[in-house]
């Protein structure tokens, strides 16, 4: 079988595609061909060791899988020859085939295509894990998104419609503004540029937000605490402006606020079965067209180090997909 294989820290441009001996399954596990990865940021810095997985060389990179199943280990795995699936597999996805347990795969329904459902876990799982399990989002709640322009924050935009939220995403133009109201968001604050506490609490008929999801951190974060609801819940879910705030703890005190971390990845680990539920939900929302993800393009295996250029540059508008015959 064919693999884009890591045998350097040099970065993307350093991958080769090899043949490699089929993968030998072990119990419990199954044996899946690999139609489509959702390659994500991480996967340039795994190929460079500055991500938190760092696997032995050689390795493929690849997180994101969607496929059919070819064989398994044993009949009580739960999956069967001929099942379409996806997975999140940490690395390892960008090759033909790949030994997966079968308990980390989730079936794909026959009308979502594998291309979209490769691409599901990582951004839609990260916003279902916030929204529903970490901010416990209600019906009729107002939600801030910042980042709102980037993958992280159109998921969120979108899931939280889904839930029957209000949302208000910040962004740092114009331009990004508008990205951010074509993916659902009701309002849209431009900032660095705005008064952040007051947008909010005016948009809010002074109420504030219920739930903030924060991808970006920095100076943005203690204005928004500030404009929290009565028991509204600060999510913390990552830190792209560069900065790690610092927020003075009796502001969640007088708003009787929760500050939440959002660790996906871990949350998988610790808690499959809350995993493989947001999944289904979400392949549901596919399933019935309540739920498009963009593809912002789709490449052979073998043009995966012009894939991850893509990342790496910042060009993405959507979901890159590596696709195999």
């Amino acid at each position: 079988m064919k693999a884009a294989l890591c045998k350097s820290l040099n970065g993307p441009q350093s991958l080769v595609i090899e043949k490699l001996p089929e993968p030998v399954l072990k119990p419990g596990q199954a044996l899946v061909n690999v139609k489509a990865v959702g390659l994500n940021f991480a996967d340039t810095l795994i190929t460079r060791g500055k991500y938190q997985f760092k696997p032995e060389l050689p390795f493929a990179p690849g997180a994101e899988i969607a496929g059919v199943v070819e064989a398994v280990a044993d009949r009580s795995s739960g999956v069967a020859p001929g099942q379409r699936v996806m997975a999140y597999v940490n690395w390892g996805g960008a090759a033909e085939k790949i030994a997966v347990d079968a308990q980390a795969l989730i079936p794909v329904p026959d009308d979502v295509p594998l291309a979209v459902a490769a691409g599901l876990s990582v951004t839609y799982g990260t916003a279902m894990h916030g929204l529903r399990d970490r901010g416990r989002l209600s019906n009729g709640e107002t939600v801030v998104v910042t980042g709102a322009a980037g993958g992280a924050g159109q998921a969120a935009i979108e899931i939280a419609k889904l839930m029957n939220a209000r949302v208000i995403a910040v962004a740092s133009s114009a331009e990004k503004c508008e990205i951010a109201m074509r993916a659902g968001a009701d309002e849209a604050i431009i900032f660095p540029g705005s008064d952040l506490k007051s947008e909010i609490r005016t948009r809010t008929a002074g109420n504030g937000a219920d739930v903030i999801y924060d991808c970006i951190g920095g100076e943005a974060a203690e204005p928004m605490v500030r404009a929290l609801a009565w028991q509204g819940r600060f999510l913390v879910v990552g830190f792209a402006a560069g900065e790690i705030p610092k927020i003075p703890l009796n502001l969640l005190l007088l708003r009787g606020a929760e500050m939440a971390g959002v660790f996906w990845g871990e949350s998988v680990r610790r808690d499959p079965d809350r995993h493989r539920a947001n999944m289904r939900q979400l392949l549901d929302w596919v399933a019935a067209g309540q739920l498009s993800p963009r593809i912002h393009a789709t490449y052979p295996l073998e043009q995966i180090i012009e894939a991850l250029g893509v990342l790496e540059r910042r060009e993405a508008t959507g979901k890159v997909v590596l696709t195999i015959d």
